[in-house]
């Protein structure tokens, strides 16, 4: 008797999101109670920003990947239940964003996300 498999995080669905401008990919990737804690320059790590779901989390990530600028996913770890990424963006007038993401997963998809960024300036 074997065991049942479970699904994995989708890392190559994770690239092409990130990387070709897809919000409904990336979004795809998000379990339906997901949480999204952001800390930056704006929102500190006493008081981040929370989105809560996936209605919220798809309008943050329609803002970003819509944007005129270019991202690409540095690197991905996954490590059972966890996974890590940084993503590095770059504006047309050449300022730069760095994030970073540790992922919680059930079942391959994120449950909740912490995402540090900074910016160039």
């Amino acid at each position: 008797m074997g065991t049942a498999a479970h699904p994995g995080f989708d890392t190559d669905a994770l690239r092409r999101g990130i990387e070709d401008h897809t919000a409904a990919t990336l979004l795809s990737l998000y379990a339906d109670d997901a949480e999204v804690h952001v800390v930056d320059h704006l929102t500190q790590p006493s008081h981040p920003k929370v989105l809560h779901g996936r209605d919220e989390i798809g309008a943050m990530l329609a803002d970003v990947y819509g944007r005129d600028m270019t991202h690409r996913l540095e690197e991905c770890v996954v490590d059972g239940d966890r996974a890590a990424y940084s993503e590095s963006c770059q504006y047309p007038d050449g300022a730069r964003v760095l994030a970073e993401s540790m992922l919680l997963l059930r079942d391959g998809k994120i449950t909740r996300q912490t995402m540090i960024q900074a910016w160039d300036g």
